[in-house]
């Protein structure tokens, strides 16, 4: 699978129509608006900033059918093409169409978070659209060579349309930073989302070894919910939510932090890296990360990188022991 900087060729020089239902300030989205600004001459982007998903896709739906494409020799399909190209392919046929993979809708509702059973009617309708999305771009744009892999194998994508893209963490908030507190205790941070792939519940069941501890403490930032089995320890706070500034300080002061996927279920976890992992890395954090192959295309065993069998708690716990050279 060829590397996504084997596009700037492509790009280079052309006019560019970038297009997504994301919020533009989406991390994903500002990666790939910056990447085409440095190499075409010309970038038009349709996007919303509006924090209503019905709102964003109204806007865009609307400025496409206004939109003229006479100038446009290249189409970037950022975040989700399976709800432009099903209705807009026709517009777009005599321009090179590359489009961003980044969430397989099947692989989401499915096998991800089964919110429709395989093999019914609403999972071969998810399926048929990724296949369908998939067939109809020139360039296909994904985040890991496993993940790439998966659309060939699972999807039918076109092994020599990959094309890999990592994410990034923006620099301007997450960079290295002196560790300010003198507290001699041990800080271990995680952060997230607490979707099921990241495997929040293997990290809580973790941190039930440490009951006892009083040399270390946790920090669990991210809105656990309720019906989840976490522990209510002394060592262990848990933050509802924080800016992505407030965030940075507190990933400062971590001695070390989790970054997963550690979900041992879901084939998903294996093949993607967790956002997070970028982040630590740009503040030169060390980290504890699922054995998966996708984050081994990245990052390698070192004092700083630390790979642990995923779905296994107390492997997870034994790795934090471990890190702070614990007897």
């Amino acid at each position: 699978m060829e590397q996504f900087s084997q596009l700037d060729s492509l790009i280079k020089g052309k006019k560019v129509l970038y297009i997504t239902t994301k919020n533009l300030d989406y991390i994903r989205v500002s990666q790939e608006i910056n990447y085409l600004s440095r190499l075409a001459s010309k970038v038009e982007i349709i996007g919303s900033k509006s924090s209503s998903y019905p709102k964003r896709l109204a806007f865009v739906f609307a400025s496409l059918f206004k939109k003229s494409m006479k100038d446009i020799d290249i189409v970037f399909v950022g975040f989700a093409p399976q709800l432009i190209m099903p209705f807009f392919s026709w517009k777009f046929k005599t321009k090179t169409v590359i489009i961003d993979f980044f969430i397989s809708v099947y692989d989401t509702m499915v096998l991800d978070r089964k919110k429709f059973k395989d093999g019914g009617f609403l999972s071969k309708f998810c399926h048929r659209l990724d296949e369908s999305t998939l067939k109809k771009a020139d360039y296909i744009v994904c985040d890991t060579k496993a993940h790439g892999e998966f659309f060939a194998d699972e999807l039918g994508a076109c092994q020599e349309k990959l094309r890999v893209l990592y994410l990034e963490a923006d620099a301007s908030i997450y960079y290295p930073r002196d560790k300010k507190t003198s507290d001699s205790q041990k800080k271990v941070l995680y952060f997230g989302s607490i979707l099921n792939l990241q495997g929040v519940d293997v990290i809580l069941d973790a941190l039930k070894h440490f009951k006892d501890d009083t040399d270390i403490s946790f920090e669990i930032i991210g809105p656990v919910p309720a019906a989840m089995d976490k522990p209510i320890q002394n060592n262990i706070s848990y933050i509802n939510w924080l800016s992505q500034q407030e965030l940075a300080e507190h990933i400062a002061q971590a001695d070390l932090c989790l970054a997963g996927h550690f979900s041992g279920t879901i084939d998903k976890a294996k093949r993607t890296i967790p956002g997070k992992a970028y982040i630590y890395q740009a503040m030169g954090r060390p980290m504890i990360l699922g054995d998966g192959p996708a984050n081994h295309e990245l990052f390698t065993l070192d004092s700083s990188h630390i790979f642990v069998k995923m779905g296994d708690s107390t492997a997870l716990a034994e790795a934090i022991k471990d890190f702070f050279d614990y007897e």
